[in-house]
């Protein structure tokens, strides 16, 4: 399949195929199954500068634009989805610095992010809040020159292991309307006191990255780490960082499809059943066309998002679509994959059923995609706004 990859892109993208090959991929299924975090794995990432993809090269990061990203995500994820988790919320914290920030938050945090000193989370979730980000309960109230968190925030990636949370809290109470200019978000580093690690979840997959809550207990901020040194317009900057979020989802649904439907018709064009292969049969023909057809018309949809956000144009609706369409089809062909592997598929040893148990979180990652469908409505009746 094409990669539409310019010659900057083909280098980048062939260093990250040698890294899944040569260091990913031989213990991918071993760390997978005892959900090991891969510490060798991610310095490595570091090294490779894959923390600061597209921070600015003034702050020490690759610049490198959305669609550069899109790449490197899917490539990633053909090897171990995870990896792509562990770099995927840190470059939400980096865009909304990159985008909001003032100059100082910019060269205090940037340059340590790309370097991957800062490896940072969203916490944004809450377990009684959940998709309703605007109904969120932790608190940030102002104390002189600090602000004081208190609350707690759910599914959180990164956060163990994570040191720089971008984390949306209210600042004022829930009585003022509309909620959402309510909200204000704020960087917070580890170690600080009062910020613990509440639990770990223990996931069906996406396993080997940590996955927790986080517990805020008077947890004293800076005030110069209030984003852009703005209250009330965290809603924003944190939706504006969740449009990359998707694209990058997206992207990863496009890598892990990729990787089952190889794995499926290698498979399909070695087992044999009635004295032939089975990508003989009709049957599996269809399958195996269904699966390119669907892969390739997401891996576009990805991409053309990614472009969009390149070019600074609104992508809510783009990203909303491609998250929503590559996560449902990676979904549809991880089955389809362990569906042409027969009992093979459905037990440990071969790739294929981690494939079907990472699909589900790009379904529900960055917004479910039921929200994914109330987004895409709203701006097509934007757009499409007749007055009778």
């Amino acid at each position: 399949m094409p990669q539409y990859s310019t010659d900057i892109d083909t280098q980048i993208i062939n260093l990250i195929k040698s890294f899944v090959d040569d260091k990913v991929l031989p213990i991918a299924d071993k760390y997978d199954t005892e959900d090991i975090y891969p510490f060798e794995l991610v310095d490595e990432m570091a090294n490779l500068g894959l923390f600061g993809i597209t921070i600015p090269e003034q702050y020490g990061g690759l610049g490198f634009n959305h669609s550069t990203l899109a790449k490197i995500f899917e490539e990633l994820s053909k090897g171990w989805m995870s990896l792509a988790g562990v770099i995927g919320t840190h470059h939400i914290l980096a865009e909304i610095v990159s985008n909001f920030g003032n100059e100082t938050q910019k060269k205090s945090f940037l340059p340590r992010m790309a370097k991957g000193d800062l490896r940072g989370g969203l916490a944004l979730t809450e377990s009684s809040s959940g998709t309703d980000v605007q109904n969120i309960s932790t608190k940030a109230e102002k104390d002189g020159e600090e602000y004081v968190i208190n609350g707690s925030k759910m599914f959180i990636s990164n956060g163990q292991n994570g040191n720089a949370f971008a984390v949306l809290a209210r600042t004022k109470p829930k009585s003022e309307e509309p909620l959402h200019r309510g909200l204000s978000c704020f960087i917070v580093e580890k170690p600080v006191h009062g910020l613990t690690v509440a639990q770990k979840l223990d996931k069906l997959g996406y396993r080997g990255i940590d996955t927790c809550e986080l517990l805020f207990e008077n947890v004293r901020v800076p005030a110069e780490n209030l984003i852009g040194d703005i209250e009330g317009v965290g809603f924003k900057q944190v939706m504006s960082g969740l449009e990359s979020g998707r694209i990058n989802v997206a992207a990863r649904a496009v890598g892990v499809a990729t990787a089952a439907f190889n794995s499926a018709i290698k498979y399909a064009q070695k087992r044999e059943t009635f004295g032939k292969p089975i990508a003989d049969h009709q049957a599996i023909q269809f399958m195996l066309a269904d699966m390119a057809t669907k892969i390739e018309a997401a891996r576009l949809l990805t991409y053309e998002a990614a472009k969009k956000k390149d070019s600074g144009e609104r992508v809510d609706l783009n990203a909303g679509m491609a998250k929503l369409f590559a996560s449902e089809m990676c979904g549809e062909v991880t089955m389809d994959a362990m569906r042409i592997h027969g009992g093979y598929g459905y037990v440990k040893g071969l790739p294929i059923e981690r494939f079907y148990r990472e699909a589900p979180l790009m379904i529900i990652g960055e917004g479910t995609n039921e929200i994914q469908k109330l987004v895409i409505a709203r701006r097509l009746l934007d757009n499409y706004n007749i007055n009778l």
